[in-house]
């Protein structure tokens, strides 16, 4: 599997009316690679997204695709020039064609079309299906529809609008991790638009995080969560408090939890405010520690609950433990800290 690089968005700037949504981007995604671009909505990844597939032009910086410039101020190849597949979250199926009709659209003029479909309705599951007509299928096969018409054409690049966000939660889970087997086995590179966390990870190799118009990290998904680089990536990834501690060396931190010792040292000067990210696995059971916190609520999960905490100051804490520790809300309950991954922001 060659590691060579596919897209390359460079100080790339793109909006409308002069405006600019998206600001000095720059991302790489390699051949093979799944990429996402996660974040609240209206922080830009549509715009983003539209941009490389040549349906916005860029005010700033360039877009390459395999080597050849394909968006740049002043120039924007033509979507159907490049070599990108689309998947919008509306499907958009041509309701007249059977579904065999609908994945060969784009391959019409090709010899080996009946061939090629065959083989793709095969991949996402629907050989069965090649006769049937859109408005007779679900939503999750008309999604893998969808998906076979943009493969038809060997797309370099796929793109992909929110694709699962008209489906139901379960249905959206199993779609998501059959869409990246797929495109795994066939070594398709695809660059997903979601704001969803849990979907962005199920199907991403790496992910961007964006917040107003600008890409906060560009990462694996456990990086994110261990090591985000911004305390809105800290926040937005997982779910964790803050809680305020003191710099006493590189890496310890004292807080009202006592002494925190981490594997990454950090460069401000002893003495400075820090916030500290406590994530949920961050905080374990001690029914004998002298460390105490309040149950202020519980969520049953299955095989773990997550519980709600509140320290003697006010302070709030998640924490996440195997379902058989069963304990009452306003009850005390005794934490200990296994924070390996000290994650520390200067104070705000």
């Amino acid at each position: 599997m060659s590691h060579s690089l596919l897209l390359a968005l460079r100080n790339l700037s793109c909006g409308y009316r002069g405006q600019a949504v998206v600001s000095e981007l720059n991302l790489h995604l390699n051949a093979g690679d799944i990429g996402c671009l996660l974040g609240p909505s209206g922080c830009g990844k549509t715009t983003t997204l539209r941009a490389i597939a040549g349906f916005e032009a860029v005010q700033a910086g360039e877009i390459s695709l395999a080597g050849q410039v394909i968006s740049r101020p002043g120039f924007t190849l033509a979507p159907e020039k490049r070599r990108i597949g689309m998947v919008f979250q509306d499907y958009a199926l041509f309701p007249h064609l059977t579904v065999a009709q609908n994945v060969a659209f784009g391959i019409r003029q090709h010899p080996q079309r009946e061939q090629i479909t065959a083989e793709l309705l095969e991949l996402v599951k629907l050989d069965q299906l090649g006769q049937r007509y859109p408005h007779e299928l679900s939503g999750g096969q008309q999604q893998r529809v969808a998906l076979a018409r943009a493969l038809a054409p060997e797309p370099q690049l796929l793109l992909l609008d929110e694709p699962f966000s008209n489906l139901d939660g379960e249905l959206r889970r199993k779609l998501s991790q059959e869409v990246r087997e797929i495109l795994k086995l066939r070594g398709i590179s695809a660059i997903l638009v979601t704001h969803d966390q849990q979907e962005a990870f199920a199907v991403s190799d790496h992910v961007g995080v964006f917040n107003q118009g600008r890409l906060q990290q560009w990462d694996t998904p456990y990086n994110l969560y261990h090591e985000p680089l911004t305390p809105f990536v800290a926040s937005f990834i997982g779910q964790g408090y803050f809680i305020r501690g003191q710099l006493l060396s590189p890496d310890t931190v004292q807080t009202e939890l006592g002494v925190i010792h981490g594997d990454r040292a950090y460069v401000w000067p002893t003495g400075s405010a820090v916030d500290v990210l406590l994530r949920p696995d961050d905080i374990t059971y001690q029914p004998d520690s002298p460390l105490q916190a309040r149950i202020v609520a519980k969520t049953f999960l299955g095989a773990t609950t997550l519980y709600r905490l509140q320290l003697a100051s006010g302070s709030l804490l998640e924490s996440i433990l195997p379902s058989h520790v069963d304990l009452a809300p306003g009850q005390n309950m005794g934490i200990q800290i296994a924070a390996d991954h000290l994650v520390v922001f200067p104070a705000h």
